[in-house]
């Protein structure tokens, strides 16, 4: 649609004001004297004394003859040259003449005066002088009047009532309508004004929206963090209560209860510190470090940390990678993302399985993976697995499945670097976790 700058539509409602009223004046002038000639000034004016002055003079010297039709053809000749009119009335009120019987009443423009003869009364005479320019004038300033009112219909349809709709869209905006029509415009501030306030609508939306997950998700994290932190906690009590009435009376049972509330303490303290961890990493601006790391290194150093935990389940490592792996970023978050992929590996490999784990640098990418021999994902996992807080197992026993934070802080973490994280099932079984990072 094709617009106009108010600067541009003032000006054309400005030209509109002024040549409305002139052809309204022109029209008006050009049907009453059929002429276009404005000739006036004082050639005009002498010209109309001098017609003037030869009508008052056969009047006067005619007075004789003002009833004979000879005489009266002859002053109708002379009126009509003269673009008068007159009319003769006798000193009885008699009307004796009239050239025009239509020009009557004070509207016209007359010239009177009183025929006296050896002081008496013969008549009186009146001249309608010619038409005076009170029409075009009444037709001049109907136009003007005309193009106003134009100008402001006009004004009104497209700056006045486009900037109403958009306050009224405002309004519903601010009353929580995101269901707001726009109204289009020839005037090209007042479309860039709604296309802005379009995109604005749409931000706003979108805003919304987050907003509204966001505080779901809240309302989630808090929930889940309730059942989980609850869990260790009513199993720490019980055990503590145990001791303080006595029921542990051996050594043996005493030292079973205390590493029972030893390993709860420790499922607490994880558990908090993958909260704080995730939080950090989802509602705070955190600043990476872009330090040279070697991602083989941190491979090898978090697998150091969990050995003890799969010799206990007889679980084989193997350590695949072949070169350095340098990558840029903070070391402490990496081993973090590492920890959390070879405990989950850890945790979901049975007695006697196998881990297995690589790195290595493919172009610019330094790509790492890491397999399990455990019983894979389910098709369900595999789309929600990095879901905060969510664990496969519908019981959430803590048993076999984490806080449900491990896998999303890692993915969290990779992408910070610039990378990505994947899930999937190897083709001879088990889960694999594989992504990478931009090389240094």
């Amino acid at each position: 649609m094709r617009t106009l700058r108010i600067r541009t539509f003032t000006l054309l409602c400005l030209i509109f004001i002024l040549l409305l009223p002139w052809i309204f004046f022109l029209t008006a002038y050009f049907l009453e004297n059929q002429s276009l000639n404005f000739s006036t000034g004082q050639p005009y004016n002498e010209k109309l004394q001098k017609n003037l002055s030869e009508t008052v003079r056969l009047i006067k010297t005619g007075t004789d003859n003002w009833t004979d039709p000879d005489w009266q053809n002859r002053l109708h000749t002379q009126l009509q040259r003269a673009n008068m009119d007159a009319a003769i009335i006798s000193a009885s009120d008699q009307e004796l003449y009239r050239s025009n019987p239509e020009r009557r009443g004070t509207k016209s423009f007359t010239e009177q005066f009183s025929i006296i003869e050896d002081g008496h009364l013969v008549g009186k005479v009146i001249i309608y002088m010619p038409k005076s320019n009170m029409v075009q004038m009444i037709s001049l300033f109907a136009g003007i009047l005309l193009a106003f009112f134009i100008v402001a219909v006009v004004m009104r349809r497209l700056l006045l009532k486009p900037l109403e709709k958009m306050s009224a869209a405002a309004r519903q905006i601010a009353g929580g309508d995101w269901e707001v029509r726009l109204p289009l415009s020839r005037i090209t501030e007042i479309t860039e004004v709604r296309d802005g306030f379009e995109v604005m609508v749409s931000g706003l939306q979108r805003s919304y929206q987050k907003q509204a997950e966001l505080e779901d998700e809240r309302r989630f994290v808090i929930a889940a963090v309730a059942h989980d932190l609850r869990t260790p906690l009513f199993a720490l009590r019980g055990y503590l209560d145990g001791l303080e009435q006595g029921i542990a009376r051996s050594p043996e049972k005493m030292a079973k209860y205390l590493a029972v509330c030893k390993e709860k303490s420790a499922q607490l303290d994880r558990l908090v510190e993958e909260l704080f961890t995730f939080t950090k990493l989802e509602y705070l601006e955190t600043k990476l470090s872009t330090d040279s790391v070697d991602l083989a290194a941190i491979l090898r150093k978090s697998i150091d940390s969990l050995r003890p935990l799969a010799r206990q389940k007889q679980i084989t490592i193997h350590n695949n990678s072949t070169n350095d792996c340098i990558v840029s970023g903070d070391a402490h978050l990496l081993e973090r993302a590492m920890n959390n992929l070879l405990d989950n590996a850890v945790r979901h490999t049975p007695p006697n399985g196998e881990i297995s784990f690589q790195c290595d640098q493919d172009g610019n990418k330094v790509t790492f993976a890491i397999r399990d021999t455990g019983p894979g994902f389910s098709s369900e996992e595999l789309e929600r697995v990095f879901e905060p807080l969510y664990r496969g197992e519908v019981s959430r026993n803590r048993a076999t499945g984490g806080s449900g934070l491990g896998l999303t802080i890692a993915q969290r973490i990779i992408r910070q670097h610039g990378g990505e994280l994947v899930a999937s099932n190897h083709s001879e079984g088990g889960a694999m976790l594989a992504g990478w990072i931009p090389a240094l």
